[in-house]
């Protein structure tokens, strides 16, 4: 035996069947094959390892000692194969739905309402994934994506879910009560059109030579500065809703401007839509428009 080969999977599943059962037969019925087909992928394991496994009787089985010491392994790899397998299907497959999600969307709007999706289906998992760049890479393996961006940039199905604002964001008391975009430190997230400059310019305002702008790839970086008092974030009412409600964020100006960008629901179509993705996407549009 070459030190890497190892014996196919319906080998191992019969040897371990049979071992638990010490019988072909009742292994036969649990992995729905023939007495004849267990016994000979017990056998061709048995050549493979170059030793037996069990002791046939007439009416009965036993393992060997080498049946004995390795059982314990097989075991130990099918548990593994197992653990594995559910941290990437979580849940029974038919319960379960495959969500790629905006990162700060999900950090900001989907999280604090978990609890609530919950409680409306709780035989519903989400596996969820949050790509920051190039969405498309891995939207093939969601069921339903939740995308932000601008609407030219979305495909044809794509669902409008938000209309916002953009807006300065900080911290309560931040700057003794008295924020600056001309002096303070600013945050805004990278590669949107609805940035300070563009905030700054509803108003015929222009950022101070030297002031300078922290970019970062997500809302999420700079809207957890803001909330712990590192200074100014541009923000919206989607992510910034339950934060300013909360008082964790307070909005320091009055000024605000109409988001570019906007957070759409890309959904299979009626023919495709399964129960999760019916569930959840149901759940989605309702709570949004409250």
């Amino acid at each position: 035996m070459q030190p890497s080969a190892l014996p196919p999977l319906g080998w191992l599943r019969a040897f371990e069947a049979a071992a638990r059962h010490l019988s072909f037969t009742q292994a036969a019925v649990e992995l729905n094959l023939t007495q004849s087909a267990i016994s000979q992928h017990v056998r061709n394991l048995e050549g493979f390892l170059g030793r037996e496994l069990f002791i046939r009787r007439t009416r009965s089985l036993m393992l060997t000692e080498a049946g004995y010491n390795y059982l314990p392994i097989v075991r130990e790899a099918f548990d593994i194969l197992a653990t594995g397998t559910r941290s990437f299907v979580g849940g029974t497959p038919q319960n379960t739905l495959n969500l790629q999600c905006n990162l700060a969307f999900s950090t900001f709007w989907l999280a604090p309402r978990i609890a609530k999706l919950k409680a409306a289906h709780p035989w519903l998992t989400l596996n969820l994934v949050t790509p920051i760049w190039d969405p498309e890479k891995f939207a093939h393996t969601a069921a339903v994506e939740i995308r932000f961006g601008r609407l030219a940039d979305m495909p044809a199905s794509a669902q409008i879910l938000s209309h916002d604002h953009v807006f300065p964001v900080c911290a309560p008391g931040y700057a003794d009560g008295k924020p600056d975009w001309r002096r303070d430190p600013l945050f805004e997230c990278g590669g949107i059109m609805s940035n300070w400059d563009y905030w700054l310019a509803g108003q015929g305002q222009v950022l101070p030579p030297g002031q300078q702008v922290t970019i970062s790839s997500s809302y999420s970086f700079s809207l957890s500065v803001a909330r712990s008092g590192g200074g100014l974030a541009m923000g919206h009412e989607t992510l910034c809703g339950t934060l300013l409600e909360t008082g964790e964020l307070i909005r320091p100006f009055p000024h605000q401007a109409e988001l570019l960008e906007a957070y759409f629901l890309i959904a299979p179509p009626d023919l495709d839509a399964t129960r999760p993705s019916r569930a959840f996407c149901d759940w989605l549009m309702d709570e949004i428009s409250r």
